[in-house]
């Protein structure tokens, strides 16, 4: 087809050149006529025309072979730029964000508490017999709340990576007291998966109220743990599910300075596993958490008795987060299960003692202990200034038969505040806190009181790229 268009354009230019050159024929052979050189003029205008339309469709003619190679679509295109316009913004959302705060607490006690833990209200860390503390009055200064981290986050093929470095400055453990780093958040995650220490998955940290007392509510489960999780479901509304580092505490009870007690040695095999259900909606959510453990210890005595065991423990935690108006959130959440205080906020140990005479090898034998935990509190914005938390917690053990009689049964923790927001980074506020500590059986409980006032200045500072 190409082939046949070519001569017909070929041959129509030959005819074009050659009625040209008959004409400058004629001319030659009339030498006595005056030529007409406005006719010769246009006629030859009228050729070029035509030679140059010619060559128009002589070039178009050469390109049908590469037009006939399809080339991308004009959606492919589309999606081309879409990638591309993708590819920027996955270059521009990586992220580094330094932040933290500096925080002074001070404050008056009315009673008295553990030195260790004068800046914090813990009904663990009460007195369980009379002066046991020393005397009742004393003031606290500190700035162990003061906080810095850094978080990152950016998207890679396998899902966004997020990484976060958070300490700060209140010892507990041998440190208890002190003002030292503390690690607090050290913590990687990569889509859907995600390694280190942070918050357990069976607590739900949206419970903690907007408080100035730095230990908070007894009756939350509260626990940064070590571990590896997995996130099925992301978003508001989410599933995760844990191995996390096992550990426990136990207590002798009335036995605690016998020999045949003293080689007892605890084991942990295995991993806790932990999760929780989260499901998200315009008022609020409502969080199922859930965790099952085992707790084992050995008698590496070589007497006559075994005092060798273990306990399985397990618990529920149900939280939620409800939005009555557009200035109160109540914050609520009720747990209980046995053998899981150390993931609870203020509780003592997770086994205990029971009698068990009819056994003569195994006279006495270790339990885990049922807790229950309640939190209650509303949060309350009076302007954007000021604003308000108040409410109720409770933990309560029931202790085994073979513990002592002043062993921690149950403790009880309130508050109420008024926080004013000078600008949106600085807090200060005055707190009036509540707790209270009840004994087993030995009929002793103790009430403090305490006023706290604090001073929190926020910084950060983000960079994207």
């Amino acid at each position: 087809m190409i082939f046949r268009r070519s001569r017909i354009v070929l041959a129509l230019l030959a005819l074009g050149l050659g009625q040209l050159s008959g004409q400058r024929v004629i001319f030659a052979q009339q030498p006595a006529q005056q030529p007409n050189i406005q006719e010769v003029e246009k006629k030859i205008e009228q050729l070029e025309k035509e030679l140059n339309e010619l060559k128009k469709q002589l070039s178009a003619a050469s390109q049908l072979p590469q037009q006939a190679v399809p080339g991308p679509s004009v959606e492919a295109q589309v999606e081309t730029r879409v990638a591309e316009e993708k590819g920027e913004q996955i270059k521009q959302s990586n992220s580094l964000n330094f932040y933290g705060f500096a925080m002074l607490d001070s404050g008056y006690n009315f009673g008295s508490i553990n030195p260790d833990w004068s800046d914090t209200e813990r009904p663990t860390q009460l007195p369980s017999s009379t002066g046991q503390y020393g005397p009742n009055g004393s003031t606290f200064w500190g700035v162990r709340q003061t906080r810095f981290g850094v978080k990152s986050s950016t998207d890679t093929p396998l899902g966004q990576l997020k990484t976060i470095f958070e300490f700060e400055l209140f010892g507990t453990g041998v440190d208890a007291g002190q003002t030292t780093f503390r690690l607090r958040h050290a913590w990687g995650e990569l889509g859907h998966f995600g390694a280190g220490q942070t918050w357990s998955p069976f607590m739900d940290i949206d419970v903690f109220p907007n408080s100035l007392e730095y230990w908070g509510p007894n009756g939350m489960v509260f626990f940064r743990n070590v571990q590896v999780r997995w996130t099925p479901i992301q978003g508001d509304s989410n599933v995760v599910i844990a191995l996390e580092r096992p550990g426990a505490s136990a207590d002798g009870g009335i036995y605690t300075d016998r020999i045949a007690l003293q080689d007892i040695r605890p084991q942990f095999k295995w991993p806790d596993l932990s999760g929780h259900v989260r499901i998200a909606r315009s008022w609020g959510y409502v969080q199922v958490g859930a965790i099952v453990r085992k707790i084992a210890w050995v008698d590496q005595n070589g007497d006559v008795f075994n005092f060798s065991g273990t306990a399985i423990g397990w618990g529920v935690n149900t939280s939620s987060n409800i939005k009555f108006t557009k200035n109160d959130t109540g914050r609520f959440s009720v747990v209980y299960g046995e053998g899981i205080q150390n993931y609870m906020n203020d509780a003592p140990v997770d086994v205990g003692v029971k009698n068990n005479f009819s056994n003569p090898i195994s006279p006495v034998k270790g339990v885990a202990l049922p807790v229950l935990g309640v939190v209650a509190f509303l949060d309350h914005n009076w302007s954007d200034r000021f604003s308000t938390a108040a409410g109720y917690s409770m933990v309560n053990i029931d202790n085994s038969n073979a513990m002592a009689r002043n062993a921690y049964h149950q403790g009880h923790y309130a508050l109420v505040n008024v926080l004013y927001h000078p600008v949106k980074q600085v807090t200060m506020g005055g707190e009036f806190q509540f707790g209270r500590r009840v004994n087993f059986t030995d009929g002793f409980n103790y009430n403090d009181y305490k006023m706290q006032f604090s001073f929190r200045y926020d910084w950060s500072k983000g960079f994207e790229w």
